[in-house]
């Protein structure tokens, strides 16, 4: 592994056929939006797709979506780290789509326009719940941003051999102003077509390192965890439980907490609920979500074999020394086994995989406020043509100088992705998934109870974040010499889980039920009942759409 890590640079491969592998895909990606970009006539085509996108298509593109730095970089670094800890991520973040799948897909589809906003503001109070739609809907896509910014400077920070903090920054600029112009020129069409190419290759690339780390160890799997365990961490044993979790109580709590926020937070993520509206019926909704579950598990246990493989061959003392941490599993075990062009390749892809999905979380973001603010809130929906989508793409710039900015401060802190992303599903568990089960499923649920939940759920999570040690009081790590914290050499943190769905999602739940029976709004029965009936038939499903 010696001559893997170049100790002039600390990048791998040649820097040269790297960037040249990666200004292909770039260019295959950006002629695919300037060509969708020519059929966006109007806010249904921008935001959803014109919705005829077919259950297949949009199954990959939910995958496209959801396969994200975190699933591809995080979770192989994560294994191949602390190994069967690692895995939990997956397994956590697959079990999410039964949860999705029987209580929020179909019934989304059909009872939205747009937004997630569409559907809590159908029988509530427009103005109010759908400011605060926006705002949590912010609020996920800019934690989810975080994650995928980060991701993508750590990558190509590995690959080109950038070092110094000022030139990693202007990496994470770079990707966000590529990652800018995917939205504002494609729209959701554009996106679309890029994540179903790009899981097609992601998963494809990940097929490829599987077969071809199992056949380093003859094809033998025992063979592959027993080297991982020769390599791994002094007194660490990868194939038990608690390597990372479970060695102290409160580590434990710290599991329970992360696994009660990757089961419901995919429910609530807006980006992903988004995806249900750009389809044409009901069942394409259903089928969507079904391709997703396969592609997605299929995924899963191809990251098993690659978080194992790094841990064997690449061994786990080096990822953590390689630029981007624990997130450069992947990549490196891509150089060990075909040179560099596989590696080339497979970051490629990665990037391509990145670029997808923060282009997926910056139209959802946009999307969120030029129509459930500018256009329902300020405007009452009084809106010149195409007024809401130039609002859009403004917001689009905004939230990507913003992402840009936290993604600066999230690659210097060296946090592993999977687990940044995991944040985001807390907040989307706290804030959005209370509200929505709530709206579809309580016919006496308010205005006041929506208000109460989202805002309530927000708060909490968000605080709790704030004073937990992933912004400080993490200790150093001796590998990078530096804390895993956002912010070094301060330490104002009180609350001791590392995640806060523990406490903030059943917190969220409670404030929805409490600001329910404590108002003296009385709930629209005839709204209930024309909800009711739209969900769970899908008649009048039409004029969610025309209307």
């Amino acid at each position: 592994m010696g001559d893997v890590l170049a100790a002039d640079s600390g990048t791998i491969g040649e820097p040269a056929v790297n960037i040249s592998i990666f200004a292909v895909f770039v260019a295959i990606t950006l002629v695919i939006t300037f060509r969708a970009s020519r059929t966006n006539k109007s806010a249904a085509d921008y935001y959803a797709a014109g919705r005829n996108i077919s259950g297949t298509q949009n199954g990959l593109a939910i995958a496209g979506d959801y396969l994200s730095a975190a699933s591809f970089l995080g979770i192989a670094g994560a294994i191949a780290v602390f190994g069967y800890d690692g895995f939990l991520y997956s397994i956590g973040f697959l079990v999410a789509w039964l949860v999705a799948l029987l209580l929020v897909a179909e019934l989304m589809r059909n009872t939205a326009r747009f937004t997630m906003a569409d559907v809590l503001a159908f029988r509530m109070r427009q103005g109010p719940v759908r400011t605060a739609a926006a705002i949590s809907t912010l609020a996920v896509s800019l934690f989810y941003l975080l994650a995928q910014m980060s991701g993508a400077g750590g990558l190509v920070t590995l690959l080109l051999g950038v070092t110094g903090e000022a030139a990693q920054a202007l990496v994470v600029v770079l990707v966000g102003a590529l990652m800018i112009i995917y939205v504002l020129v494609g729209g959701m069409r554009g996106t679309t077509y890029v994540q179903i190419i790009k899981a097609s290759l992601l998963i494809a690339g990940a097929l490829v390192m599987t077969l071809w780390v199992l056949a380093k160890f003859g094809f033998n799997l025992s063979s592959l965890l027993g080297g991982s365990v020769d390599n791994a961490v002094a007194g660490r044993d990868v194939l038990a439980p608690g390597a990372q979790y479970g060695a102290t109580d409160t580590s434990k709590l710290d599991f329970v907490s992360l696994g009660l926020a990757l089961v419901l937070g995919t429910a609530g993520l807006p980006h992903v609920l988004m995806r249900f509206y750009t389809v044409p019926t009901a069942k394409d909704a259903r089928r969507s979500v079904v391709w997703a579950i396969w592609l997605i598990g299929v995924f899963y246990l191809f990251s098993l074999v690659i978080g194992y493989g790094a841990g064997a061959l690449v061994g786990p003392e080096a990822v953590l020394g390689a630029p981007g941490g624990v997130n450069s599993a992947a990549p490196l075990l891509a150089f060990e086994l075909g040179g560099t062009i596989l590696l080339g390749i497979i970051a490629g892809v990665a990037f391509a995989t990145i670029l997808a999905v923060v282009a997926g979380l910056t139209i959802t973001a946009s999307a969120s406020f030029a129509h459930d603010v500018y256009a329902s809130v300020i405007k009452k929906g009084k809106v010149p043509p195409n007024g809401e989508v130039k609002v859009a793409r403004i917001t689009a710039v905004v939230i990507g100088a913003i992402a840009i900015g936290l993604g600066i401060l999230a690659l210097q802190a060296g946090l592993n992705i999977a687990f940044l992303v995991a944040l985001a599903f807390a907040v989307a568990a706290s804030a959005n998934l209370p509200t929505i089960l709530y709206t579809l499923f309580w016919k006496r649920f308010t205005t006041q109870g929506a208000l109460w939940s989202m805002y309530g759920g927000l708060i909490a999570c968000i605080t709790l974040i704030i004073f937990s040690p992933v912004v400080s009081g993490a200790p150093i790590v001796e590998a990078t010499g530096k804390s895993t914290s956002l912010i070094q050499g301060v330490d104002f943190s009180w609350f001791p889980l590392n995640n806060p769905g523990l406490v903030s999602i059943p917190l969220s739940f409670f404030l929805g039920w409490l600001g329910t029976v404590l108002s003296k709004e009385k709930a629209d029965e005839e709204k209930w009942a024309e909800l009711e009936v739209r969900a769970f038939t899908g008649i009048g499903a039409e004029k969610a759409v025309e209307h």
